[in-house]
C-alpha cells in the first residue's frame, strides 16, 4: 500500500509539491515557490526568509507533514528540474528534513546560485544524478530513484520514477514531447514503455495545459518563428531587445547564434539570466558562452547599455523582464532607469508567453503600455509552450499505462480537464483517476 500528499499545486500554478509514503518512508517530489506571490515584492526583502516567504504565500504548506506525523519519515528530496516553482522552495525548507536533495547536474548548479543569492546554505546532501540515472535512496527500505530525460523549456528536465513494492510510481511535472529538440536528448520513450511493462502504479501529470487541445510544437518551431522576425525585417539600422525566460538555454543558444549570423555582438543582461546561464556553463551545457557578453552587476549592464545604445545595429541584446517584473532590465529601460535610449522602430521581441495570472497580466499591459510611447516595434508570443497540450498528456498515458492518475500543477479548471480526458479514456471517476487539491492524501491498495 502506498499513499500520495498533494502539498502543494493542486490549487494552483506553483509552489510545487507531492509526497509519496511507502511504509515507514516518505519521499518528497520537488518544493517550488508560487511565484504570483513574490513579484513586485521580492525586490523590498533582501534576504527573504523561510518565515516570510511563507507568510506572503510564497510556499508550498509542508507543514502538513508535520500534523500528519510524516515529517521525521522523509529520507529524500527529489527534484524534477531547475524551474522556480519546482525547487525554488528547497532553500527554505530542506532545512527540516534529515535528508539529501537530489536533481541533475543543472538543476544542482541552479540551486547553488539560489543559496549564493541568499547568502544561504542548507544541511542536506546534494546529490548530482545524470538524466536517465538512478540512485538509491535509503530508509526502512530501499528505493530505486531513476530520472528520466525528457523535454521541456529548460535543460536536463526529468520524470521522476520511483520504484516502490507495490509498483512504480512516475512523477510527470513538467513535460512536452518533442522530437527535435535544438539543444539536449529526445524524450526517453524506451524506457518510459519498459516502466510500463513493469507497471506503474500511479503518475502524477502536469495538466497546465490539458484543456488545450493541441501537441505543443517541438522548439525548433519557436526557433524558426525567431528567424523569421529577426531576418525578414528590416533591423540593419535599429536596436534589437530580445526578453525570454532565462532558464531555457535551448532558446538563449538560438539568441547567440542569430545574433552572430546577424554580425552583431551579443550580450545577455539580468540577474537570473547570469545565474541560469553560468549553471549551464558549470556543467558543460552552455556552448554559446564564449561568443555572448555577460554583465553580472549592475554597474556592468549600465557601463554595457551605454556602449550598445551609442551604436545599436552593433548589438543584439538578450535581457529579463518578458513578464513586465518590476526592477528586470527591461522594466527599467521602459522607466528610463537604464542608459539605453528606445527609439523610433527599435525591435522589442517578447520570445516568450504572458503567463496567465492578473499580476503578470497586468505588469505585462503596462510595460508594453510604456515601450509603445517610444513608437518601437513590438513582436510578442515568438514561442513554443514547455508544456504538453491535451494531446501530448493523452500519448503520456498511453505510453506509460498507469493503473492510477493523478492530474496536477494547477487549478481545478486545468486538472479537471486533465481528469476528463483520463475518463474519456476509459479511467474511472474516484476510482482510478482521483481529482485532488492541496493537503489531501490518497491511499492506493
Amino acid at each position: 500500500m502506498i499513499k500520495i500528499h498533494t502539498i502543494g499545486g493542486y490549487d494552483e500554478v506553483g509552489k510545487n509539491m507531492t509526497a509519496l509514503e511507502s511504509g515507514q518512508d516518505v519521499l518528497l517530489f520537488d518544493a517550488g515557490i508560487f511565484l504570483p506571490a513574490i513579484v513586485g515584492v521580492q525586490e523590498r526583502e533582501k534576504d527573504p526568509t523561510e518565515k516570510w516567504m511563507r507568510g506572503i504565500g510564497a510556499l508550498p504548506d509542508d507543514q502538513y507533514l508535520d500534523k500528519n506525523n510524516l515529517r521525521q519519515k522523509v529520507r529524500g528530496l527529489l527534484v524534477s528540474h531547475a524551474h522556480l516553482d519546482h525547487v525554488g522552495g528547497i532553500q527554505y525548507l530542506s532545512h527540516r528534513y534529515k535528508a539529501p536533495v537530489a536533481s541533475t547536474p543543472f538543476t544542482i548548479e541552479v540551486l547553488k546560485r539560489l543559496l549564493e543569492d541568499n547568502k544561504a546554505g542548507i544541511p542536506n546532501k546534494m546529490i548530482s544524478v545524470k538524466p536517465n540515472e538512478s540512485i538509491t535512496i535509503k530508509g526502512d527500505k530501499n528505493y530505486k530513484v531513476e530520472f528520466v530525460n525528457i523535454t521541456h523549456s529548460t535543460i536536463q528536465s526529468t520524470m521522476i520514477a520511483v520504484h516502490t513494492k507495490d509498483g512504480v510510481v512516475l512523477y510527470a511535472n513538467d513535460f512536452k514531447f518533442d522530437n527535435s529538440p535544438t539543444f539536449g536528448d529526445k524524450p526517453n520513450y524506451k524506457r518510459l514503455k519498459q516502466l510500463s511493462k513493469i507497471g506503474i502504479k500511479a503518475l502524477v501529470m502536469d495538466c497546465l495545459y490539458a484543456s488545450d487541445d493541441r501537441k505543443t510544437p517541438s522548439e525548433k518551431i519557436a526557433k524558426g518563428l525567431l528567424e523569421d522576425v529577426l531576418f525578414t525585417t528590416e533591423n540593419y539600422k535599429s536596436g534589437i531587445l530580445i526578453t525570454t525566460f532565462s532558464s531555457h538555454i535551448a532558446r538563449l543558444k538560438t539568441i547567440a547564434e542569430f545574433g552572430s549570423k546577424l554580425g552583431r555582438e551579443v550580450v545577455f543582461l539580468g540577474r537570473s539570466m547570469n545565474k541560469y546561464v553560468s549553471a549551464a556553463e558549470a556543467v558543460g551545457k552552455a556552448p554559446f558562452r564564449k561568443r555572448v557578453q555577460m554583465a553580472k552587476y549592475r554597474r556592468q549592464a549600465e557601463k554595457l547599455l551605454r556602449k550598445v545604445s551609442k551604436n545599436k545595429s552593433r548589438y543584439l541584446v538578450a535581457c529579463t523582464g518578458h513578464q513586465g517584473e518590476p526592477g528586470a532590465i527591461l522594466d527599467r529601460i521602459s522607466r528610463g532607469q537604464l542608459p539605453y535610449k528606445l527609439e523610433d522602430d527599435d525591435h522589442i521581441i517578447f520570445s516568450s508567453k504572458t503567463i496567465p495570472t492578473p499580476i503578470t497580466i497586468e505588469s505585462r499591459a503596462q510595460l508594453e503600455k510604456r515601450l509603445r510611447r517610444f513608437k518601437v516595434r513590438i513582436f510578442d508570443n515568438v514561442h513554443v509552450s514547455g508544456h504538453g497540450g491535451r494531446e501530448d498528456i493523452r500519448d503520456l498515458i498511453k505510453l506509460t499505462d498507469p493503473e492510477h492518475i493523478i492530474p496536477s500543477h494547477g487549478d481545478f479548471k486545468k486538472t479537471k480537464a486533465g481528469f476528463d480526458l483520463a475518463v474519456e479514456m476509459g479511467y474511472k471517476k474516484n476510482y482510478n483517476v482521483h481529482l485532488m487539491s492541496n493537503a489531501r492524501k490518497l491511499t492506493l491498495k
